[in-house]
């Protein structure tokens, strides 16, 4: 599996990177995970083949994660692959509807097939076998887990039921949206974040979804989570590739 990094920002914009998007590629199979601003621009510096490219997760319905999904799947459309499947939290199908009409040129050449997932499933999403678990933020949230590798966590302060869900994974990406000092509510801070996954049999933690506070440490941000989580731990770069 390749896990490509796409977009590592929060709301407030960096030059330096994009927000939140996550492709991942199994075998030729790939998948996007979450799409907010700028990862439409950050695949394009991608040799994908954007006709592949049809299966779709959203951690949740916030703008900085999917307000570029309708750009891409009208890409896709004017490329020929009008088709794309769609998965998310409660509430995804009503939202998507409510978008696409808002749009009739795209709403009348694309065709989205959309599935809601609750908390505790386990499926086969595009050759990957997927289970997702609830996050704590401000609208229904899901982590998802991959092929028992890789977990990608919505916006959320620190879950502590994380710990089990991420038992073997090799890596668990993980926002971190400010420092220590900042008020966060249900977001992530280092230290809570170190404390909360303490136990957890993680190999590797990258943090993401940098406010420019946080952007702005990134020792520090790591030094913090080291405090009590004893594995590697990184902060997420955009366009940054890892082979699990």
């Amino acid at each position: 599996m390749r896990v490509t990094i796409l977009g590592t920002a929060g709301v407030l914009p960096d030059p330096q990177r994009a927000q939140s998007g996550y492709l991942l590629d199994k075998d030729g199979q790939l998948v996007l995970v979450d799409c907010g601003s700028g990862v439409f621009s950050r695949l394009a510096q991608l040799s994908i083949e954007w006709t592949q490219l049809d299966t779709f997760l959203l951690t949740h319905l916030h703008l900085d994660h999917m307000s570029d999904l309708l750009s891409i799947w009208t890409a896709r459309w004017l490329l020929g692959a009008p088709d794309a499947t769609l998965y998310g939290p409660v509430g995804t199908r009503e939202f998507i509807t409510r978008l696409l009409d808002l749009f009739p040129y795209i709403r009348d050449h694309v065709r989205v097939i959309v599935h809601e997932l609750k908390a505790g499933e386990t499926l086969s999403i595009a050759g990957f076998e997927v289970s997702t678990l609830a996050m704590n933020h401000y609208v229904p949230t899901l982590a998802y887990k991959f092929d028992k590798k890789l977990v990608i966590c919505g916006d959320s302060e620190p879950e502590p039921a994380l710990v089990d869900f991420v038992r073997g994974c090799k890596l668990l990406i993980h926002e971190c949206s400010f420092p220590d000092g900042k008020p966060a509510p249900l977001h992530a801070t280092p230290t809570l974040l170190g404390e909360v996954l303490a136990h957890a049999d993680v190999e590797w933690l990258i943090l993401t979804h940098l406010y420019p506070s946080a952007a702005a440490q990134t020792e520090e941000l790591i030094k913090a989570v080291r405090k009590n989580f004893p594995n590697e731990v990184t902060v997420a770069t955009d366009l940054q590739v890892i082979e699990l």
